[in-house]
């Protein structure tokens, strides 16, 4: 049976299941919730977005990046937002008035009709053909020599980072314990966290972009499979990985980038993997998610999730995107817009708060104590991030703009993984798939919590990226 009549056959069950059942399923559980407009709100919004995933899941193209982002929307600001609202609890206080809920469900669905905008104007835009491609320098490959100078950054990083935590026992504990190791290495100081940023980014993203390319020579390359010191190479980083990128000592948004990137290139084209990943991903994150917090600490700090209901973990546990963003519009309210501010925090995340003093600290953070909370450790979703800079014409205008540039990466994405792309040193279909898993975490935020893994993903990439004749590649 073709691809063709299979999804066919699915259309009608994928949408009904996303669009109607799973939304009435939670519409029928007994809370004490009010059906108001942020109640019908947040239907619409769990509704529009559960269709654009199912079209996502039954597109013929791989679009990894809008596909993400959809899954996430509907998971985290459409299902679990709609499932607290049925309910009557969530994770974190709303301390402002309810109109703040409603003008913030408000704006996540004109976020979202942003970003669908922008991914409808790249497709009206035709790709740059091959051969203006290769006038201006070929495509973006691995080259050979800054791959290996890469592998080795990866161990020496990785080897330091472990050593420095007192040894690979350390990363098979607790998050606590990790936090604990990473506070007595001496990295911290003065109250800045730029040295443990640091510490973990270099200890982590150099590892599993070596380990991603290498994935890709092994899948896409026979003789790089008939390479004994390849595939050695590979085993070498796949234990590191073990160690330093492990579900244990890592946050999940993290290892959730560690296992979709890993799945993207291990199996880059693959409709099946592709649709199994988004259509998997909404079970695991209803089901599974809320549980996957088993190793944030020790065994006496663990608090196991007592609940009548699956749905009940996702009004109590987690999902704070929608309530927070409402919290933020009452921050702004008394406060008013920062304009730009925070955004920069994010952008020179590297400068210590002793060299900057005035240095803004996370979104969430700032959110979380102005409502007088003792954890202060909450998501400032991407929504928030621009609310809070620039408006609804800058949240608007940003949604666009990703909207544009996850639909144009898509396309070339796709054009990379395909038999006529730039072959197994494509850096495209490496930094695709790692985008796509860690879009979970800039869409949950806070951006200058994330910042420092992609500034060095980007510095990776920049290292290896040479930009070839087609020809020269082939010969590699």
């Amino acid at each position: 049976m073709s691809w063709a009549m299979l999804s066919r056959a699915m259309a009608v069950p994928l949408i009904l299941g996303l669009v109607c059942f799973l939304p009435a399923l939670i519409a029928a559980q007994p809370g004490s919730g009010v059906r108001d407009t942020a109640y019908w709100l947040q239907l619409v919004l769990t509704c529009y977005s559960g269709a654009r995933l199912a079209t996502m899941i039954l597109s013929t193209r791989r679009r990894l990046l809008q596909g993400v982002f959809w899954m996430f929307v509907y998971i985290a600001m459409g299902v679990a937002p709609f499932a607290q609202a049925v309910i009557g609890q969530t994770p974190t206080p709303m301390v402002g008035p309810r109109s703040d809920l409603v003008t913030a469900i408000a704006l996540v669905l004109v976020g979202c009709a942003a970003f669908d905008l922008g991914a409808l104007l790249a497709s009206r835009r035709p790709l740059r053909r091959r051969t203006a491609a290769r006038a201006s320098g070929g495509r973006a490959t691995a080259h050979p020599v800054r791959l290996r100078l890469l592998v080795l950054l990866a161990f020496a990083a990785s080897g330091y980072y472990v050593l420095k935590l007192g040894g690979p026992a350390v990363f098979f504990s607790s998050r606590q314990e990790i936090s604990a190791s990473v506070a007595d290495s001496g990295v911290v100081s003065g109250g800045s966290n730029v040295g443990s940023a640091f510490l973990k980014g270099f200890g982590t993203v150099p590892a599993l972009l070596a380990f991603l390319f290498l994935t890709r020579r092994l899948v896409t390359s026979r003789r790089a499979r008939r390479s004994p010191s390849t595939v050695l190479v590979w085993c070498a980083l796949l234990l590191v990985n073990l160690v330093v990128n492990n579900p244990v000592s890592n946050a999940r948004y993290w290892f959730l980038t560690v296992l979709v990137s890993l799945l993207f290139t291990a199996f880059p084209a693959s409709a099946a993997m592709y649709r199994s990943v988004l259509a998997m991903g909404v079970i695991g994150a209803l089901v599974l998610f809320p549980y996957a917090d088993r190793f944030r600490y020790d065994d006496s700090g663990y608090r196991p999730v007592q609940s009548s209901s699956v749905f009940e973990p996702l009004a109590t546990k987690d999902y704070d995107q929608s309530v927070m963003f409402a919290n933020t519009i009452s921050w702004v309210d008394t406060r008013g817009h920062t304009y730009g501010r925070q955004l920069a925090g994010s952008a020179f995340f590297f400068v210590p708060r002793a060299a900057w003093s005035g240095k803004p600290e996370d979104t969430g953070v700032r959110v979380g104590q102005w409502m007088g909370m003792n954890m202060t450790n909450l998501s400032a979703p991407l929504w928030t991030e621009l609310w809070v800079d620039f408006g609804a014409p800058g949240m608007i205008g940003g949604f666009a703009v990703i909207g544009y540039a996850a639909a144009r990466t898509d396309r070339r994405y796709a054009r990379a993984v395909s038999r006529d792309g730039p072959g197994p040193g494509s850096v495209l279909a490496i930094a695709a798939p790692l985008i796509a898993g860690y879009t979970f975490i800039l869409l949950r935020g806070p951006l200058l919590q994330a910042a420092g893994k992609l500034a060095i993903a980007a510095l990776c990439l920049a290292l290896v990226t040479s930009f070839r004749d087609r020809n020269e590649q082939r010969s590699h």
